[in-house]
């Protein structure tokens, strides 16, 4: 049985205000900045909500965990760095005002909903997929070369897909994702499936941060 709800994503970010734009822009979201200096990105279903959240370091290595997006043409993303050749995979790699790495699908007739999946750069894409699939449900299905997520209930994403690299985790992920509790469920069965504490809630902050078994951290919230 699941134990959580798939709740937001978040995205660290040094310089919010660059961030902030570019993606409300990228994903068709209504931007509110927020006077803390945070700012939260809001499509017109639920689950289509993501933080971006002031931090005091830059991106310094490849992100671990990225965002899949879908569009027409790459002509909206005009003046990024492209990171991928042409015609080197499906899709083309660019990266964000803050370098942050993230790819693009391009259709004909794209799609309404413009995010379509999470990337999780993994050790062991089956464990760390398998380990999600109990804890948040959905459809898991391993490939030759990496595992995909679907139909993760109450998320907007087409998948999180786990796919597989040969470098260790070294800093905190800069995309994460929030869940909540769900009904009789605590922190603790979480624990006793694998998953770390890393700061417990305190007077500014009603949630728990966690890591899952590879150290990718994501927060927990109470049962509303």
């Amino acid at each position: 049985m699941a134990l959580v709800t798939y709740k937001a994503l978040c995205i660290d970010a040094a310089d919010v205000s660059a961030v902030q734009g570019f993606w409300a822009r990228t994903l068709g979201y209504e931007l509110e900045e927020l006077d803390d200096g945070d700012a939260v990105l809001r499509g017109p279903d639920p689950g289509e909500e993501v933080w971006v959240n002031l931090v005091p370091e830059p991106r310094t290595v490849k992100q671990r965990v990225h965002l899949d997006v879908r569009a027409a043409s790459l002509d909206p993303f005009a003046g990024l760095e492209r990171l991928s050749a042409p015609d080197e995979f499906a899709w083309t790699v660019l990266a964000d005002p803050e370098g942050g790495e993230f790819c693009v699908f391009t259709y004909d007739e794209p799609p309404a909903k413009r995010l379509k999946d999470v990337v999780v750069d993994s050790a062991d894409p089956v464990a760390t997929s398998s380990w999600w699939a109990d804890v948040i449900g959905g459809e898991l299905t391993h490939e030759d070369d990496y595992s995909h997520l679907d139909d993760v209930p109450g998320c907007p994403l087409e998948s999180f897909d786990f796919v597989p690299v040969p470098e260790p985790k070294t800093v905190k992920n800069r995309i994460h994702w929030d869940v909540t509790l769900v009904d009789g469920a605590t922190v603790d069965d979480l624990v006793g499936a694998g998953a770390t504490v890393l700061a417990p809630p305190a007077d500014d902050r009603r949630w728990t941060v966690m890591a899952d078994p590879e150290g990718n951290e994501f927060c927990v919230f109470p049962t509303s």
